[in-house]
């Protein structure tokens, strides 16, 4: 049944889900599965494996609580075999929840009290509108704890009131006019209009309920967070009563006066509190998602971005007082060298800072500069471009994390004899060298891609950033003998504790030869060793397919090819024009599919290849260095450094990042700027608008100077 959910919801055959899912529950990992396992799953891809994984989660969750329901109303001896029949067809949480509701334990309420005064049985006659004189059956109610017909008759319409509240058919015909038309307002606190400021778009700001962007939202709790704002759920109330009047009220009814009292009150007290609070919450749930969704495409642009290689590195990190820390890095990112040089003011011992990096490069054979583009960073990168060293290129890298990691207890473990200043410096080098590789050693959430990041469910958002690194790792593969204990954690099937396992063995015994020599690694067994076999690679071992994404159980069809061709596997590897030709259709058999038969030869002709692209080199118009220094009108070269919801920040050299709104990203309409940019993508832009009070720069990429489409302007700023 879950199955049948999760093909419905997702609208993939069910066959492929029913694979996925017993992979998934025997413990295999979405890149081992989207990967090495299609026969199984008919071929889905990793982002459709990972939606089946989500929905396995949330509905496996929500059969929990079911069972949590069921056995809490079978406990209060009210389960009927209807009410479990429809809590157990039921898979929505909100229908669930309307279910229980009723038999959910609450506080003592104004209905508690009435039921504990007897006026039940007067509420049911007030309910079945009736009878003839109900004031007059109020009086065989009166009591010592009820002393007036009146009383007794307020009693009954709490409890009344209640029973509309907890009916499941009035909350859904009340949630559909919330969802319809209801308005999410921010208004300012009183008092707080200077404290606040930077919300003063949202001081009395109001969008739909149903389609409020997530970034807008999110400000507005952050400000209510803070004390700035409140935020409430616009409504009709005269609208939602009469809703209530023509549910509840019947024909011919002589109760009415009453029952729209309880209506009433109904609504004022207990059903719009309670459908302002599930709907708001509702609009979280969705703002939190469109928000982790966009962050973790950034993270996953960010990781996968162009690896300088192996090159002998000099990374600098700037700075004006203290200098800039120069660290001297191997093709490997090993640190070599570090020292200091002060060629800004208030020292400007230029001349010796030259003196300083050539000797440096020529003693190393630095084949590139890495400056960190933080306090200091353009005046530094231009300061080493001007020592015109031929063929050592200069890079400007993103400082985001690197003091993280520098007081972290990994870089602590790392270098445990070096200043935070010196393992800054190494970490802006090795994330030229291999973003990867070193920006796995950072919490995602400092690493400058996010909007609203420690706003959003953080228990969602790190269970989805895991597995985007994950994903990119994987992809990207690892040598495993190179590889450090951080990116071999995040390999399929591994995890901390094996990984620093491989290291330990490695360290003691010297390079793995071949992949299956990692089974010698303590409490790495068979099946870790399936799940991750395929994504590690050894670089001239004693196998040649160990340096590619074949698997090792794999490997039997690729020797069946070459001795098909004549040669050698090695041969087969080598020469191209041999794997031309071969049929992949001839190698498959009950344990094989076309779909992997198809992967391995493309894996032969990939063997050993990174798939991120190449780095190429960028160099910030040189004459623009702060936001004085802007016009409106310029053209000027930059990179983007983060994509939002509305549109994308780019870095043109001024240490404020100027924002391309949506509607300024091309020439066309735009649905999502990822459709038009990506992260690290060398751009142009035009500078339309300079705030300099509040640091804020607006760019176009429009080649047209023309507005944005009136879709686009409906569309709202951001």
């Amino acid at each position: 049944m879950l199955e049948e959910v999760i093909a419905q919801r997702l609208q993939i055959p069910l066959p492929r889900v029913q694979g996925t899912v017993r992979l998934l529950r025997d413990g295999a990992t979405i890149p081992f599965i989207s990967r090495y396992r299609k026969e199984a799953t008919g071929s889905l891809d990793e982002v459709q494996v990972a939606a089946v994984k989500e929905w396995l989660d949330r509905l496996t969750e929500l059969e929990t609580r079911r069972q949590t329901i069921l056995d809490t109303i079978e406990g209060q001896g009210v389960l009927t075999s209807e009410l479990r029949r429809r809590i157990e067809a039921c898979w929505d949480p909100t229908e669930l929840e309307d279910l229980y509701l009723p038999y959910k334990p609450r506080r003592r309420t104004r209905a508690t009290i009435a039921r504990e005064r007897g006026l039940e049985p007067l509420a049911d006659l007030l309910q079945a509108q009736q009878t003839r004189d109900f004031a007059q059956q109020a009086r065989r109610f009166v009591t010592a704890q009820v002393p007036t017909p009146e009383e007794a008759i307020a009693g009954a319409c709490d409890i009344v009131a209640e029973r509309i509240a907890e009916d499941e058919r009035v909350r859904n015909r009340l949630r559909k006019i919330f969802v319809r038309e209801g308005l999410v307002r921010s208004k300012v606190v009183k008092g707080k209009e200077s404290e606040g400021a930077k919300y003063a778009d949202y001081f009395d700001a109001s969008a739909p309920l149903r389609s409020i962007a997530s970034h807008r939202y999110l400000a507005m709790r952050r400000g209510e967070e803070e004390g700035v704002l409140r935020i409430a759920v616009e409504v009709d109330a005269a609208r939602c009563t009469e809703e209530l009047r023509r549910c509840l009220i019947r024909p011919g009814s002589t109760t009415r006066q009453w029952m729209e009292e309880a209506a009433a009150d109904s609504f004022k007290r207990l059903l719009r509190p309670s459908l302002e609070t599930e709907q708001l919450a509702a609009a979280k749930e969705r703002a939190d998602d469109e928000a982790i969704r966009i962050f973790a495409e950034n993270l996953r642009q960010l990781l996968l971005a162009s690896p300088l290689g192996q090159k002998r590195v000099i990374a600098l990190d700037p700075g004006y007082r203290t200098g800039c820390k120069v660290v001297v890095l191997d093709s490997q990112g090993n640190l070599l060298h570090h020292t200091a040089i002060y060629p800004h003011p208030p020292q400007n011992r230029r001349d010796e800072a030259a003196a300083t990096l050539k000797s440096l490069a020529a003693r190393y054979r630095t084949e590139a500069f890495a400056v960190g583009d933080g306090t200091a960073g353009r005046e530094t990168e231009q300061f080493v471009r001007a020592l015109g060293l031929e063929g050592v290129e200069v890079f400007s890298v993103s400082e985001d994390g690197a003091s993280v990691y520098s007081a972290s207890a990994t870089a602590r473990e790392e270098f445990p004899d070096q200043d935070v200043t010196v393992r800054g410096a190494v970490s802006i080098g090795r994330r030229l060298i291999d973003p990867l590789s070193e920006l796995v050693k950072i919490d995602p959430k400092s690493i400058g891609v996010g909007q609203y990041q420690h706003s959003v469910d953080q228990t969602k958002l790190k269970n989805r950033l895991h597995v985007v690194v994950e994903s990119c790792v994987n992809r990207v593969g690892v040598n495993v003998n190179t590889a450090s204990k951080h990116i071999l954690t995040y390999i399929s099937g591994l995890g901390p504790a094996l990984a620093e396992n491989i290291v330990a063995y490695r360290a003691a015994n010297g390079d793995f030869p071949n992949r299956r020599a990692l089974l010698k690694v303590p409490r790495l067994g068979a099946r870790a060793f399936e799940q991750a076999a395929g994504f590690l690679r050894v670089v001239g071992g004693d196998n040649p397919l160990d340096n590619s994404a074949v698997h090792p159980e794999s490997y039997r069809i690729v020797e069946r090819m070459a001795a098909d061709r004549g040669v050698n596997v090695g041969e087969l590897l080598k020469e191209k024009s041999l794997r031309e030709g071969i049929r992949p259709e001839r190698y498959v058999d009950d344990r094989v599919g076309l779909p992997t038969v198809n992967d391995i030869l493309e894996a032969l002709d990939k063997r050993g290849l990174d798939p991120r692209e190449p780095l190429h080199g960028f160099a910030f118009a040189p004459d623009i260095r702060t936001i004085d220094d802007l016009r409106c009108g310029m053209l000027l070269p930059g990179i983007v450094t983060n994509i939002t919801a509305f549109g994308a920040f780019v870095d043109i050299g001024v240490k404020q990042d100027g924002l391309v709104h949506i509607s300024q990203l091309a020439d066309r309409y735009v649905a999502s700027p990822a459709e038009a940019v990506r992260l690290g993508q060398q751009v142009e832009v035009r500078v339309t608008g300079i705030d300099p009070a509040r640091g804020r720069i607006s760019l176009s990429m429009r080649r047209s100077p023309d507005g944005p489409t009136d879709r686009q302007k409906r569309r709202g700023g951001s």
